[in-house]
C-alpha cells in the first residue's frame, strides 16, 4: 500500500503552479463539454436527421478543426499562447450558444464549421503552454495532468450530459458555451502575463529577435508521425460518433447509460493515468509505448465482433480503449515537443491538431457510411485493422529513427 501511495505522490510532485492552474482551466472547460459527444444523438434523435447527415456535420466539424489547427499554430508562434487560448475560449463559447439555436441543416453545417475553427485553434496554443510550463523530466506528466483534467471534466460532462440529453438536448449548448467563457475568465485571472511570471508577455521586438527554427514540413519523421496520427484518430473518434449510436440502436442502451459509459472512460483516466505515465516515462520509449497503446485500442473495437451484444462487451471495450489512449496519447505530445524549438512549437502543435482533425473528418464520415452500407460488424473489423497497422507504424518509426541516429554518430 505504501508503494502505491509513493507512486501516486511522485507522479504528482514537481509540477509547476502554472501547470496546475492550466489544468484547472481545462477542468472547468471540459466539465461542460457535452455537445460533441452527443452531437450525433442530437442530430438524429432531436432534429431527426439521418445518421449519414449527422456524419456530414461531424466531418464538417473536423474540416473546421483542420483550419483551426493551422490558424491556431500560426497565431501561437506570432501572438503567444496566452492570447490565442483566451480568444479561442471566449469566441468558441459564444459560438456554442449560436449553434444551439439552429435547426436547418445548412446553417448548422456553416455554424459548426466556424465553431470548430474557433474551438480547435485553442489546442496548439494549449499544447505550447504546457511545454512552456514544464521541463524535460516532467513534460509527459504535465501533458497527462492536462489530460486528467480534460477527462475528469469529460466524466462529469458525460454523466450530466446523458441526463440532460434525455430531457432537453438544447441545454447542452448553453452549458458548453458558458463553461468555455468561465474557463476564459479563470485563465485571465491566474495566467495572464501580468499575473503569472511563467507566462511570457507578447513582445514584437522579442518575436523579431527570436531565431526561427526549422519548418515542421521538412521533418520527415514528424510528417510520417502525422500520417499515423490521422489513422489513430480515425479509430479513436468512433468513440464519439458511431459507438454512441451503436449503443443506442443495436444494444438498446438508454442515453443515461451511454453517458455513464462515457463517464467511466474519464474516471479511469482521472484515477490511473498519472501513475501509469509516471512509471512509463522513465523508460524513454515514447514510440514503443504509443505502439502498444494503439494495439490495445484496436482490440477495443474488435471485441464487438467476438462477444455477444450486451453491457459486458460495452464495458470491456471501454476499458480497453481507455487503457490504449492512456498509453498512447500523452506520449504523442511528448514526441512532438522533442522535435521542436521555442520558435516553431506552435507550428508543430498546429500540425498535430490538423492530424487529429483529419482523423475527425474521416472517422465519422467513413464510419457512418460503412455502417449504412455494410453494417457495424464490418466497421469494427475495418477500424480494428487500421489500429493494428498504426501500431506497427509507430514501432517502425522507432526502429528507423534509432538506425538513422546510429548512422550519424558512426
Amino acid at each position: 500500500m505504501r508503494y502505491v501511495a509513493r507512486i501516486y505522490k511522485n507522479a504528482y510532485s514537481g509540477l509547476s503552479p502554472a501547470t496546475w492552474w492550466l489544468s484547472l482551466v481545462m477542468l472547468i472547460n471540459r466539465s461542460g463539454a457535452m455537445v460533441v459527444p452527443f452531437m450525433t444523438l442530437y442530430l438524429t434523435q432531436s432534429l431527426h436527421y439521418g445518421i449519414a447527415k449527422a456524419g456530414i456535420v461531424m466531418a464538417i466539424f473536423g474540416a473546421g478543426a483542420i483550419c483551426g489547427g493551422v490558424l491556431g499554430g500560426k497565431l501561437t508562434d506570432r501572438l503567444g499562447f496566452y492570447n490565442v487560448q483566451l480568444s479561442a475560449l471566449v469566441c468558441g463559447g459564444a459560438m456554442f450558444l449560436v449553434v444551439g439555436q439552429l435547426t436547418e441543416f445548412l446553417p448548422i453545417c456553416f455554424a459548426t464549421f466556424i465553431l470548430a475553427v474557433l474551438n480547435e485553434s485553442f489546442r496548439p496554443a494549449n499544447s505550447t503552454a504546457i511545454a512552456q510550463y514544464s521541463n524535460e523530466n516532467n513534460r509527459t506528466r504535465c501533458y497527462s495532468l492536462n489530460r486528467l483534467a480534460i477527462n475528469l471534466g469529460w466524466a462529469i460532462g458525460g454523466a450530466l450530459g446523458g441526463i440532460i440529453a434525455a430531457k432537453n438536448y438544447s441545454l447542452l449548448f448553453w452549458i458548453d458555451g458558458l463553461t468555455n467563457i468561465g474557463a476564459a475568465i479563470l485563465l485571465r485571472a491566474v495566467l495572464a502575463p501580468q499575473r503569472n511570471l511563467q507566462t511570457p508577455a507578447f513582445n514584437k521586438e522579442k518575436l523579431a529577435a527570436k531565431e526561427k527554427g526549422p519548418s515542421a514540413y521538412r521533418d520527415k519523421y514528424y510528417m510520417i508521425f502525422l500520417v499515423f496520427t490521422v489513422l489513430f484518430a480515425f479509430s479513436f473518434f468512433q468513440l464519439f460518433t458511431t459507438i454512441p449510436v451503436f449503443f443506442r440502436e443495436e444494444l438498446h442502451f438508454t442515453p443515461q447509460f451511454i453517458g455513464a459509459i462515457m463517464a467511466l472512460n474519464g474516471m479511469i483516466i482521472a484515477l490511473f493515468e498519472m501513475a501509469l505515465v509516471f512509471k512509463l516515462e522513465a523508460r524513454n520509449r515514447n514510440l514503443t509505448i504509443m505502439s502498444l497503446g494503439t494495439f490495445i485500442m484496436a482490440l477495443s473495437f474488435i471485441v464487438f465482433n467476438l462477444m455477444p451484444y450486451g453491457w459486458a462487451v460495452a464495458i470491456l471495450s471501454t476499458l480497453l480503449v481507455t487503457l490504449g489512449e492512456m498509453m498512447a496519447m500523452p506520449f504523442m505530445n511528448t514526441f512532438m515537443v522533442t522535435r521542436t524549438t521555442d520558435s516553431n512549437r506552435g507550428q508543430y502543435a498546429g500540425l498535430l491538431t490538423v492530424g487529429w482533425s483529419i482523423g475527425q473528418i474521416l472517422g465519422p464520415y467513413c464510419g457512418t457510411h460503412i455502417v449504412e452500407m455494410y453494417g457495424y460488424r464490418i466497421l469494427w473489423w475495418v477500424v480494428g485493422g487500421i489500429g493494428c497497422i498504426t501500431a506497427i507504424g509507430f514501432k517502425w518509426m522507432e526502429v528507423s529513427i534509432a538506425k538513422e541516429a546510429k548512422t550519424k554518430t558512426a
